[in-house]
């Protein structure tokens, strides 16, 4: 211990790194350790047993005082961000198909996900909300809502990660470290996981359906990047986020309907 102004000070102590904050949740980093404090300890719940669950490299639980839930830091780097160009390499993303696979392959778990008749409701709600607040254009809206709705369809539930964005896939080289974020983990489609990964990163959806290893509907693929992005942009707005930001959401709205060829 050392002495400054009269006051104790722990010598060697980390620095605390604020990595998200908002009104709901707030994760800190403390050195190797990532605290967790959520409101609402139903999804810590889910986090704590999708992660238990999960045949994928996740961070390891290190303790749990509600509303604090304590993680090891995984090594690596972020396979990338929404609204940047990715620096991970092809077989980076190829793993990452692999190890999703590997998920939508394991038993289900017990808790029920969003049926498509709930999703529509809710979309719907977003659309009108978006349109009534002069968020976007009216046609654009209508525009992603139609291209939305072939993702609302019938389909055969897998263990779906619920919010695979790119920032929550760690890797090391060409190797899948950790898959973080478990709160929205659920029975669900497994194109919405694939759609999630690829937003905004179209040109690597190649690289990540040859890991997955089968064929899918690149029409659907490209009904949930609108569907997504419609249902996130109110709360990013009301979150402090920029959904308008190069690359992100918005954009993702724009190009919605380009073909998607040479995948």
């Amino acid at each position: 211990m050392t002495l400054s102004a009269g006051r104790p000070m722990m010598a060697n102590v980390a620095q605390v790194e604020v990595v998200v904050a908002h009104h709901e949740r707030a994760t800190l980093r403390v050195g190797d350790v990532f605290l967790k404090i959520d409101a609402d300890q139903t999804r810590t719940d889910v986090e704590v047993e999708a992660m238990a669950r999960a045949p994928v490299p996740t961070p390891q639980v290190l303790w749990r005082r509600p509303p604090v839930l304590a993680l090891a830091a995984v090594a690596g780097t972020a396979l990338g961000r929404l609204g940047e160009p990715s620096a991970a390499s092809a077989a980076a993303w190829t793993a990452t198909g692999a190890a999703v696979r590997m998920l939508h392959d394991a038993p289900l778990p017990p808790w029920p996900g969003r049926s498509p008749d709930e999703l529509a409701s809710q979309l719907d709600g977003e659309c009108r909300w978006l349109i009534a607040n002069r968020v976007l254009p009216a046609d654009l809206v209508m525009r992603n809502r139609r291209i939305a709705g072939a993702a609302l369809r019938p389909w055969t539930p897998v263990f779906t990660h619920g919010d695979l964005q790119i920032a929550h896939v760690f890797v090391d080289g060409d190797e899948v470290t950790g898959m973080l974020d478990w709160s929205e983990a659920g029975r669900g489609d497994a194109l919405f996981d694939l759609a999630t990964l690829t937003l905004g990163h179209r040109e690597r959806l190649g690289d990540v359906l040859a890991g997955y290893g089968t064929a899918v509907d690149l029409d659907v693929i490209g009904a949930w990047w609108s569907l997504r992005s419609l249902l996130a942009i109110r709360w990013l707005v009301e979150h402090g986020f920029d959904p308008a930001s190069p690359g992100c959401e918005i954009d993702v709205l724009r190009s919605a309907g380009t073909p998607l060829t040479g995948q």
